[in-house]
């Protein structure tokens, strides 16, 4: 009897060892299993010339730009030009009523030959002693007056014609025919646009880079795909008691008329070229609140592969989709610039695509 309960207790041992180790064998984790590496892109960090730029925001000027307006009061007769034409310098755009002034003119010219008819008689009669200096001096008085006062009415006449000061390009008429306009009213303005200013300012610590003749490139949202340069023609001399930036004027060639006065620009005043300096892709750059970082590959052949390493880094000025690395890299390292999102500390990498280009 007790030989047949050892023998049934031993069999259930047995039993519920084989139940214990199946169970054990079907949950327990697998040992033999290892991650797979995570793929990334990757660049070889080199130094290279990197150009240097300072960049501003700035806005476009007329280099000659007038608000056309009457000298005198009148009607205005005819406007020779619409809103939008293109004048030469002197052309008359509107006149005013000027009949009497004219007819003024009319008088003062027959006055001007009665006096002249005078002077030539009386000094026929001098030479031959029929006529005293002190009426030949009267003659020559009455003729200077006369001719005086035809140039005084020439002057008033071409005070009723308003002439454009220059070549360029009309705004909208502001007045109509047979309206009665005073000295000073508004009638067109008058813009060159074949040069412009660029005006744009920058901190006081660059005033040692600026200088007159500088190169500042243009940048403008209407042309994305077009760089205009223009060349620095003034420095203001006062820094602004506001703002401590140093204001700064370049001339501009505008001869395709692509720009126009009043349009916000971005201005890069160009410097020297950096150095020796490392540049990689804005998407390298991890941006946390511990600060900025990127992800390297360590390993005897990280070009191919590797682990991945989070190093911090310092950051400088951005260029295009390229962002300048002061301080954390060394040309040879290996920085991932896409995939390093889904990537720790220590994992296992493969460089899927290398790229051979910096810009990314």
């Amino acid at each position: 009897m007790n030989r047949s309960v050892i023998v049934v207790a031993a069999v259930l041992a047995a039993l519920f060892a084989l139940l214990f180790a199946w169970r054990w064998a079907r949950t327990a984790p697998d040992e033999q299993f290892v991650m797979p590496p995570t793929d990334v892109a990757a660049l070889v960090v080199r130094a290279e010339a990197i150009p240097a730029a300072i960049e501003a925001v700035g806005s476009l000027q007329a280099v000659r730009e007038v608000l056309l307006a009457s000298e005198t009061a009148g009607r205005v007769t005819a406007i020779h030009f619409e809103g939008g034409g293109r004048v030469k310098q002197g052309a008359p755009i509107v006149e005013l009523f000027n009949a009497p002034e004219r007819a003024d003119r009319v008088a003062a010219q027959a006055r001007a030959d009665l006096a002249r008819a005078q002077l030539a008689r009386s000094q026929s009669l001098q030479v031959k002693g029929a006529e005293s200096q002190q009426l030949l001096d009267q003659r020559q008085a009455e003729l200077d007056q006369a001719l005086a006062e035809m140039q005084q009415l020439d002057a008033r006449i071409a005070q009723k014609v308003v002439r454009a000061p220059f070549a360029g390009d009309l705004g909208i008429r502001r007045v109509n025919p047979g309206q009665y306009v005073n000295a000073g009213d508004p009638l067109f303005s008058l813009t060159a646009i074949d040069q412009l200013y660029v005006n744009f300012t920058v901190p006081q610590q660059e005033l040692g880079k600026v200088h007159v003749d500088g190169t500042v490139e243009v940048l403008a949202d209407a042309w994305p795909d077009r760089r205009f340069t223009a060349r620095i023609n003034a420095v203001e001399p006062v820094i602004g008691a506001d703002t401590r930036n140093l204001t700064v004027q370049a001339l501009l060639p505008n001869p395709e008329r692509l720009l126009r006065p009043g349009m916000y620009v971005t201005a890069r005043l160009v410097l020297a070229p950096e150095e020796n300096a490392i540049a990689v892709p804005a998407t390298a750059i991890q941006t946390s609140a511990s600060g900025n970082s990127v992800v390297l590959v360590r390993g005897p052949n990280s070009a191919r592969g590797g682990t991945a390493e989070v190093a911090p880094v310092q950051t400088g000025r951005r260029i295009g989709n390229r962002v300048v690395v002061t301080k954390g890299l060394s040309p040879g390292d290996v920085v991932v610039s896409e995939g390093q999102l889904r990537v720790q500390h220590g994992a296992k990498l493969r460089v899927a695509r290398l790229i051979e280009d910096n810009a990314g």
